[in-house]
């Protein structure tokens, strides 16, 4: 595996010549950490290029200190500004030798699941979209200039297949609002899974978190993933 890493994000490819079909990662609030590091490599020694992605590359990173203040950024943050980022990423890794001109799909972890799930319905060149335990209801009186639509309302504009990777226990995501993410999938017209983990709470992939981890619930997860990847960016 090669990586290096630029203004854009972190880039791991495989060793083997390419061309590679390509995924873009978003992480989640925190930012750009050896978390996603490590996923990224992952992915890449199961094939794939993989951009993960500095999401604060165009407002600077924000000083968050617990919860409560990644959440009001999340409020905040101008979804614009970060779709924008999350294009020029997927145009960076089309554009890349490693890829060159191959299918590319985006997997994103809280936030970064938020934002791929809007960037399925708002950004170009993506052929598939997994999020995970990303936020799909934006609560009332958030400023409509910086957030135009949530990601359930967007959903009438998806453009590729989507798994969605939920737990059961996420205090930041309902149960009930992960059903009408199902429902709005079904309608969509575009192939679309949604799988909830009893036991599983928000951030359950993260090892990294040893409170929220569920390494059962992940292993499953990481194992649907690859799969869908396989078929949607064959």
């Amino acid at each position: 595996m090669k990586t290096s890493e630029d203004a854009i994000g972190f880039l791991a490819v495989p060793d083997e010549a390419g061309p590679h079909p390509g995924v873009v990662m978003f992480p989640d609030v925190w930012g750009l950490s050896d978390h996603y590091r490590n996923l990224a490599g992952r992915l890449a020694r199961a094939g794939y290029a993989v951009l993960a992605i500095d999401p604060y590359r165009k407002t600077g990173h924000p000083e968050l200190t617990d919860p409560a203040s990644a959440q009001a950024w999340i409020a905040e943050i101008d979804d614009r500004v970060v779709l924008e980022t999350v294009q020029e990423a997927i145009d960076t890794l089309t554009a890349n030798a490693a890829v060159a001109g191959r299918k590319i799909g985006i997997v994103g972890f809280c936030m970064g699941g938020q934002y791929t799930l809007l960037a399925a319905c708002g950004c170009t060149g993506l052929a598939a979209c997994a999020p995970f335990y990303g936020m799909v209801r934006y609560r009332e009186g958030l400023d409509p200039d910086r957030k135009p639509r949530q990601p359930l309302d967007a959903l009438g504009d998806l453009s590729c297949p989507v798994l969605g990777l939920y737990g059961a226990e996420d205090p930041l995501i309902p149960i009930e609002d992960v059903r009408e993410l199902e429902t709005r999938l079904a309608a969509s017209g575009q192939p679309s899974e949604v799988v909830v983990y009893e036991g599983a709470g928000h951030a359950f992939m993260n090892e990294t978190r040893p409170a929220m981890h569920r390494p059962d619930q992940a292993r499953e997860a990481w194992a649907r993933l690859l799969p869908f990847l396989a078929e949607r960016l064959a």
